[in-house]
């Protein structure tokens, strides 16, 4: 079944921003964008969770989003993070994000004050109302403290541009009932539960090991596109252990940026008050990447 975001089925790669001595690395910035448009990834999402969105300046995030689609140039979908606790806040970025020309907008929850569910619908909707691009709303509990409930979700639905629901909840039976009540497209937010999210409905994955290995998760996608559900489960199985590290060591981006220096291809350097793996989980990671193939 065709979903209303279908333009972004498939592979999103929540990217790190790369930081060299606590400024942002805006050439290793670049230089990511074109790693993963040579993998044929589907759309990029900067400046959210995985993108340490927390730590940068207004000024910070607007430029990431800026040189992210300029370095883009029409090869890849952008979809940036522009949600906020804060509606005015979420709607100054949002907006900014489509002037700047991003293809779409990624919206977490607003965070913290715990809205109502009529305080995330007024919130979105207002989203909605204000731009002309689709927005995916971004449903992550664990982060935000409370959770966005299918009824809630299938009210934003009534807004034409909210096609897309990233789900980070872990639950199945939210995930199906979302898809019960909406045409919404819905994407994983975790990676260890795409290849279940795929077998109830679900169109893709915004993922975080995709930053190193966006080729495999790329194959499981395809694979059960096909209908080869053995391969796309061999895939799962392999990718399973990288996907448990990147989200299980410690709080994300910790591992995926340690992950990303052992293979040379970032500074690994994180913002207060994300900290560096311990001297134990390096190990342990090293270990899984070794056994991965990678190192």
């Amino acid at each position: 079944m065709k979903t209303r975001g279908e333009a972004f089925a498939g592979l999103s790669v929540a990217i790190t921003t790369p930081f060299k001595n606590g400024e942002v690395d805006y050439d290793t910035l670049k230089a990511q964008v074109q790693f993963q448009i040579d993998a044929g990834t589907h759309c990029l999402c900067p400046v959210g969770t995985t993108g340490e969105s927390p730590t940068l300046s207004h000024e910070e995030h607007e430029r990431v989003i800026a040189t992210v689609v300029e370095a883009a140039a029409g090869r890849i979908k952008v979809m940036p993070g522009t949600g906020s606790n804060s509606t005015a806040e979420a709607l100054r970025l949002t907006r900014w994000a489509a002037k700047a020309g991003a293809d779409a907008a990624l919206v977490v929850a607003p965070y913290y004050n715990k809205p109502t569910q009529e305080g995330f619908y007024l919130h979105f909707k207002a989203l909605a109302e204000a731009v002309d691009i689709p927005i995916c709303v971004y449903n992550i509990p664990g982060r935000t403290g409370k959770n966005i409930e299918p009824e809630t979700i299938a009210r934003m639905a009534e807004c034409q541009n909210i096609t897309m629901v990233k789900e980070a909840t872990g639950s199945m039976d939210q995930a199906s009932q979302t898809m019960a009540l909406t045409d919404l497209t819905i994407l994983s937010g975790d990676d260890s539960i795409t290849l279940p999210l795929l077998a109830i409905g679900g169109r893709g994955v915004i993922s975080v090991v995709g930053n190193i290995v966006p080729r495999d998760m790329l194959a499981l996608l395809n694979a059960f596109e096909s209908g080869k559900l053995t391969e796309a489960q061999a895939h799962h199985r392999k990718l399973f252990p990288l996907c448990r590290d990147m989200l299980g060591l410690a709080t994300n981006p910790i591992p995926i940026k340690a992950a990303m220096k052992l293979l040379r291809r970032d500074t690994g350097e994180l913002r207060m008050p994300m900290t560096p793996l311990s001297a134990a989980e390096e190990t342990k990671l090293r270990r899984t990447l070794t056994e991965y193939g990678l190192l």
